[in-house]
């Protein structure tokens, strides 16, 4: 067994049972991997299905519990409720994970599950993730920031214990997709997450983020699949397709996809 990885399973041995948030991405799915290794059926993941959360990665959630084995809880609130979260300033994030942060505790103090535990790692600290600190302030814990992951030591592992997602492209929640400032609706959160997988579905890639500035759909994609986009036949189909669905115009982001975009945009 490798190294790190016999490192984040022996993370778990002083901890009696553990709660997995498990959000459909490969830094989770490592995360619930070494956890039910280590302590089996006393390990559980669980999954939030908000309005923010998209079928496909709650899909994605699902067969990762089921390839692995883990028992597998979905819980169902609707944060647009949330004024906080849904006027969008730059404390979103925070107010988004302070809110899940009391669903997760409110279910493992019913299910007597002493520690709860997420995917973040290393590279997440880099960025401006003020969800983190919501997370931590409310004894979330990150085995992989402890164990000192990085983003590649993940996907390596990850492929190296057999997980299908270890190459599944980095995913954010649709609020992502909407800049600082401009209110997150259900029908920009539903046109957005069917904006993507129109795109998807016309140039065949997996990458993609539909941003949604004031009902301009920008879509990017990475930066080698720029051409597919800028083929005739395409634009002209995703232009189309893209206004039925309520956005005003398209256009393309020349410099392609890039984390943390988002915070460029305000």
């Amino acid at each position: 067994m490798n190294k790190k990885l016999i490192e984040l399973v022996n993370w778990f041995s002083d901890k009696k049972s553990v709660l997995v948030s498990l959000s459909g991405g490969v830094d989770s799915a490592l995360v619930a991997f070494a956890a039910y290794k280590k302590l089996g059926k006393n390990a559980t993941a669980i999954t939030a299905d908000y309005k923010t959360l998209s079928k496909e990665e709650l899909d994605s959630a699902n067969g990762i519990a089921k390839e692995i084995g883990i028992n597998h809880i979905i819980i169902h609130y609707n944060e647009l409720e949330n004024e906080n979260f849904t006027q969008n300033d730059k404390k979103r994030c925070f107010y988004c994970r302070e809110e899940l942060s009391k669903k997760l505790l409110e279910t493992a103090n019913k299910l007597s599950i002493d520690f709860i535990v997420d995917g973040s790692h290393l590279d997440d600290l880099g960025d401006y993730r003020p969800g983190l600190i919501a997370l931590h302030e409310n004894g979330i814990l990150s085995p992989l920031v402890e164990t000192k992951f990085t983003k590649d030591d993940i996907r390596n592992i990850a492929k190296s214990v057999g997980l299908t997602i270890y190459d599944k492209p980095s995913n954010s929640c649709l609020a992502s997709r909407i800049p600082w400032g401009q209110r997150v609706t259900a029908q920009k959160l539903a046109r957005i997450e069917m904006g993507e997988l129109m795109v998807k579905q016309t140039i065949n890639v997996k990458q993609v983020r539909v941003r949604d500035l004031d009902g301009v759909a920008k879509i990017e994609v990475d930066h080698n699949n720029i051409p597919l986009l800028n083929n005739k036949k395409h634009i002209e189909e995703l232009s189309k397709k893209l206004q039925m669905i309520g956005f005003s115009s398209v256009t393309i982001d020349p410099d392609g996809y890039k984390t943390g975009k988002l915070n460029q945009l305000a």
